[in-house]
């Protein structure tokens, strides 16, 4: 009988051993690195939670870094905003000063500074994030706004801010430096003043007239082009009566002159004398009080209107559409006005051809149709007024800026000139309105005097092919904040986009640009009443009127994205904590049990080895 010597390495004893190496391998592993295992199989059961819980941590680490990098933007344009603050403040202060001293260059102190904040407001604008200009709306890898210096001067090749204020100025206050008036004395004992052209955009436009004068015969103001009269008759008006004539300036403010009869010697200021002796003599010193009151108002208060409205044209993205001088159906013709009916049957002052019930205007893609009474919503009676479908084309395109009818001629204001489109099923009424054809647009900025001389000019062209283009980034469509939007959150996104030619930015750029380029003789009759007529106009630009955009409009917007966000960062910080416990808790080994189990494992080796070496010292002698 034989008996085989023991295999330690296949019996179940070695196996044992082996497999209580392999799990003091094991578990020194998971000491080591405090994880149950290096890899899937390992892990147990609720890996699979583990693995959906690091997707998420890995998007909310990409939110994480999104918010830090928007934030950083956010803070940048913020700062950039709150600059634009303090710039807008400085030059209103500035200009708000009574200090009209001029130096050599025709400007003042306060203008200097202007012309110095208005580079520096240039520079904000161009504010960069890493590659990114703030201020340019979708058009990052832009610089928002050009250069202060091409701005105001032009290049070689396009005119600048300065060309073109001079221009609407000669433009406005015509050849003869009476604001596009014309001034006669038709019979001994009257005078009259008429606008140049009907329909013109430029000069001083009469508004309303109004007279004490005894005896005196007022007409008008009416015709087209607008003019009116008063006749003293050959008789002398009173001590203290009183002629009033209202104008409308060019950037929509209103002036009056206000001429009074005087006996006194020497005739006061803002008078004319009474020639008691000579009555026909009153009517001519009426007429040279006049001419003089027109010059002062025109070479005063319409040159500084006509800075401003420069700026409008140069700056704005707002524009009109002016149709044709027109008359209605009156015998004899008159010229429309916001009073004439739409419809051309009856009564007598309404255009012909006139609308009728079923004809439609489209506006901006929304559509008025005409009934016969009854009208509500988006209808017109046929028998309304004009000035009751200015109000509804108003209505739908949110112009800050009435449309008007003066002198027979419609004006449709727009904000937003590249939108402006007007059709009728009724071409012929539609040209009755003045506007000779469809679809009606308004004239793209930037604006410039239509023609050569300027002081002869009636209108105003697109110039955007010779003159400088100040605003360089993105120009919509949708809303500056949407052109930069950020994911913060599985269903949240944030909105913090700028453009610097939003409202607010825009018509701050705009008055200072203006009082810091404009500038006059420093030695001129006018030169002084210029400056004060500009500065008060500039601080009441830099005044924030209701319904309009503030800077700090802006800075309250991308405040709120930075909350949304601050929001976003709280949850985030909340579910990390508690997808990394689940993480944790899936995958981390606890070192106390490991080191038990360890303990425990070690014992059992030592007893099996204890039993392998007995076993190890059997012999046959033993055995039997």
């Amino acid at each position: 009988m034989s008996i085989s010597s023991i295999n330690y390495s296949s019996s179940i004893l070695g196996a044992q051993i082996r497999n209580i190496n392999q799990q003091l391998t094991d578990l020194s592993t998971q000491l080591s690195t405090g994880k149950l295992s290096q890899n899937y199989s390992g892990m147990g059961t609720n890996e699979g939670f583990a693995i959906a819980s690091r997707a998420q941590l890995s998007n909310i680490a990409a939110y994480t870094d999104t918010i830090t990098n928007v934030n950083v933007n956010i803070n940048l344009a913020n700062t950039a905003l709150q600059s634009l603050t303090t710039i807008r403040n400085t030059v209103q202060t500035g200009s708000a000063s009574t200090a009209q001293d001029l130096n050599v260059n025709g400007q003042t102190v306060a203008q200097n500074t202007a012309a110095a904040q208005f580079g520096s407001m240039v520079g904000v604008l161009n504010t960069q994030s890493g590659n990114r200009y703030l201020f340019s709306g979708t058009a990052v890898s832009t610089q928002s706004v050009a250069n202060a210096g091409d701005i105001i001067n032009g290049t070689t090749t396009q005119a600048g801010f300065k060309t073109v204020m001079a221009e609407r100025q000669a433009a406005d206050l015509g050849a003869n430096g009476m604001g596009r008036l014309v001034q006669t004395q038709p019979t001994p004992s009257s005078v009259q003043v008429s606008e140049d052209v009907a329909g013109s955009p430029f000069g001083l436009k009469i508004k309303a007239v109004s007279s004490t004068l005894t005896g005196a015969t007022v007409t008008g103001p009416s015709g087209s082009p607008v003019s009116f009269s008063v006749d003293l008759n050959g008789v002398n008006p009173n001590n203290g009566d009183k002629l009033s004539i209202q104008f409308t300036l060019p950037d929509g403010t209103t002036e009056q002159i206000d001429l009074t009869a005087s006996t006194a010697t020497p005739t006061p200021a803002g008078s004319f004398a009474i020639d008691t002796t000579t009555p026909g003599n009153t009517a001519t010193n009426l007429n040279t009080a006049l001419n003089t009151a027109i010059k002062k108002l025109a070479n005063t208060s319409l040159v500084a209107a006509s800075a401003v409205i420069a700026g409008d044209n140069f700056f704005n993205t707002a524009s009109s559409a002016i149709g044709a001088p027109k008359t209605n159906q009156a015998a004899p013709a008159a010229p429309i006005s916001g009073a004439t009916a739409l419809s051309g049957t009856s009564p007598s002052d309404s255009i012909s051809p006139g609308f009728v019930a079923g004809d439609t205007i489209t506006v901006n893609g929304t559509t008025l149709t005409f009934v016969s009474s009854g009208a509500t919503g988006n209808q017109l009676n046929v028998t309304d007024s004009i000035q009751t479908l200015l109000s509804k084309i108003d209505a739908i395109t949110g112009t800050s800026k009435p449309s008007t009818v003066h002198g027979g001629a419609i004006t449709i204001n727009t904000d937003d000139a590249a939108s402006l489109n007007i059709t009728s099923s009724n071409t012929g009424a539609l040209g009755s309105l003045g506007f000779g054809t469809t679809p009606v647009t308004a004239t793209q900025p930037p604006l410039r005097v239509g023609s050569s001389p300027a002081s002869s000019a009636t209108t105003l062209v697109n110039g955007s092919a010779n003159t400088v283009k100040w605003y360089l980034g993105n120009d919509g469509p949708g809303s500056p904040r949407s052109t930069a939007t950020a994911r913060v959150d599985d269903s949240v996104t944030v909105q913090y986009g700028a453009q610097a030619n939003e409202d607010a930015i825009r018509r701050q750029l705009q008055a200072i640009a203006v009082f810091g380029t404009f500038s006059t003789s420093p030695t001129g009759q006018y030169s002084g009443g210029q400056v004060s007529a500009l500065s008060l106009r500039v601080t009441q630009a830099l005044t924030q009127q209701p319904g309009q955009q503030r800077i700090e409009d802006i800075q309250t917007d991308i405040a709120m994205a930075q909350n949304t966000m601050k929001d976003a960062t709280t949850r985030h910080t909340q579910a990390k904590a508690q997808l990394q416990t689940i993480v944790d808790q899936a995958e981390s080994a606890s070192p106390d049990q490991v080191a038990s189990e360890i303990l425990a494992l070690q014992n059992a080796l030592q007893a099996s080895y204890q039993v392998t070496s007995n076993l190890a010292q059997l012999s046959l002698v033993k055995f039997l």
